[in-house]
């Protein structure tokens, strides 16, 4: 089989956009009857750096029929398979699209591109709700061959190299740019991918100059890791005869059968050694939509608060966040409760901070909620994060500021272990303390609380450099709402059980409403028309 890639030149400066797309034609009119498979970069309909929405959008719309016309006549003509990448136009918006043409010429398969760059997402406004989605590689067969698919930055996701290669591929197809990279750090991971999923890797990308050592690198990869062609900078076309069915067989562990290099690996596999994943994994707090339902100290009409049961109801049910406090004990350990004492809901008296880790589990946190619940334990903060990191936003309300600076380290390093950053928010209402975590850990979102000033509490968020605030109930109004939106400061409420209510919260433009109640809330704020701040 003879497999052809194409390496197009490309430019910076879009208004010679025109020129490259008819150059980009022109190699294509190159490929001849001798040839059975043809890959070309990603951006076909965009040889030119966009710089903008308006920019990419325009060029889409001149180019991108014309495009897959050619690319369809090519196939026809050469009698080829050909996989050129342009803007498919769904139903939910433009999106990032590899085409696979058969040799008649007709698109029997897309790929839409499952790692999106930010500036796709914040700036090209490129549909991307499906990328947040469980789905299973794309996988198109075309006369008993397997292709799988990976788009420039999907390249750098090695840990989806082993869901590819379960899908059993022949080839990776990889209409890529990565204009950033050089040719040697572009060879490695090409052959890091082939060798990993026993496929041909074929990859085609664009010359960001003749004498550039970035970028380009086209190459043609076999399952062995051997490089069997590699275009660098050049401009033009590279072909290969290969056997679609060789693959790379060793033995799995000294002295035993041998087995592709991805069933080695399966017999070893550790899924909670790695980074949290799946398909329980939520969108993190920047991208999460608005407006949201907080369950405040997890869903506590159904189990008691700040308890485990809470907040596996809340997240089951699909809690956006969930909202809990922590104390720290007298030895320095984490837990999660509302009140300073104990009284309220353990068989136990006095404060937290006069009890040990070990002597606050002697006590019983359930039975006063309902004797169903009897002999429940207080959580750990490590606790709460190994069950539910990364599948809600945490709302976390830490409760002291006067503590030892490392029992706050502790917090952050629990964080930070469970691979969270981007899920949790530090809710206070202390100004010391929200000028320390300003100081100390800017990188975790802060939550401006209303403390003792209720109603100067958005200039307090603006003060501290937060990211939300968090109104009381009967402390705000609809111009606090606005000031704080027009500083770019989003807005949660604590609280609201009632449905009424919850709607006029959200008509003055709140973003998330606390609730004990989540059902009753979730079902409301359901119906309103969700929205992204990015």
């Amino acid at each position: 089989m003879k497999v052809c890639i194409i390496q197009p030149a490309y430019s910076t400066d879009f208004s010679l956009v025109d020129r490259y797309f008819e150059d980009q034609l022109a190699l294509l009119a190159q490929c001849d009857a001798s040839m059975d498979m043809i890959v070309m970069p990603e951006a076909c309909d965009i040889p030119c750096l966009a710089g903008s929405k308006e920019n990419s959008e325009l060029a889409s719309a001149r180019f991108t029929q014309r495009l897959l016309d050619a690319v369809s006549e090519t196939a026809k003509r050469c009698n080829a398979i050909v996989f050129a990448n342009a803007r498919s136009y769904e139903k939910t918006g433009l999106r990032n699209t590899t085409y696979a043409f058969n040799r008649q010429g007709e698109i029997v398969g897309k790929y839409f591109k499952q790692h999106l760059t930010p500036g796709e997402v914040t700036k090209l406004r490129l549909d991307s709700d499906y990328s947040f989605e469980f789905s299973e590689p794309t996988v198109i067969e075309i006369e008993g061959m397997r292709f799988g698919f990976l788009t420039c930055y999907d390249f750098y996701f090695y840990e989806a190299f082993a869901n590819l290669a379960r899908q059993r591929l022949d080839f990776v197809i990889g209409c890529s740019h990565q204009r950033s990279d050089t040719h040697e750090a572009l060879k490695i991971m090409s052959q890091n991918l082939a060798y990993n999923t026993n496929a041909y890797v074929i990859r085609a990308s664009v010359s960001m100059d003749e004498n550039s050592n970035i970028g380009g690198a086209s190459m043609i990869v076999a399952p062995t890791g051997e490089v069997l062609a590699n275009l660098y900078s050049r401009v033009g076309l590279a072909c290969v005869e290969l056997d679609p069915k060789a693959k790379y067989y060793k033995p799995a562990g000294f002295g035993n059968p041998l087995a592709a290099h991805y069933e080695y690996i399966e017999k070893g596999r550790r899924p909670w050694k790695y980074r949290p994943a799946g398909s329980a994994i939520a969108r993190h707090d920047a991208i999460m939509p608005y407006p949201r339902v907080c369950a405040h100290r997890g869903f506590n009409t159904v189990a008691p608060e700040n308890s485990m049961p809470a907040f596996g109801a809340a997240v089951a049910m699909g809690a956006e966040e969930i909202e809990f406090d922590l104390w720290f004990t007298k030895d320095g350990e984490v837990v999660s409760m509302h009140d300073s004492k104990l009284d309220r809901v353990s068989n136990g008296t006095g404060r937290i901070g006069d009890y040990t880790l070990a002597e606050l589990r002697e006590l019983d946190f359930g039975v006063k909620y309902a004797p169903a619940f009897a002999g429940m334990k207080i959580p750990t903060f490590e606790e709460i994060l190994a069950k539910f990191s990364c599948h809600c936003v945490m709302n976390i309300h830490l409760k002291t500021a006067g503590e030892k600076p490392e029992y706050l380290d502790r917090v952050v390093s629990l964080i930070r272990k469970y691979d969270c950053e981007k899920y949790v928010y530090f809710m206070s209402g202390d100004d010391l303390l929200l000028e320390r975590l300003a100081k100390e850990y800017p990188d975790i979102a802060r939550c401006c609380g209303g403390g003792d000033g209720k109603w100067e509490i958005v200039e307090r968020a603006i003060r501290f450099g937060c990211k939300k605030l968090q109104f009381v109930k009967g402390y705000f109004n609809r111009e606090m709402v606005q000031k704080a939106h027009e500083n770019g400061i989003l807005c949660n409420v604590f609280w609201s059980d009632d449905p009424a209510e919850t709607e006029e919260f959200l008509d003055m433009g709140i973003d998330v409403i606390l609730t004990n109640d989540y059902n009753r809330i979730a079902q409301v704020v359901a119906k309103r028309e969700k929205y992204i701040t990015y």
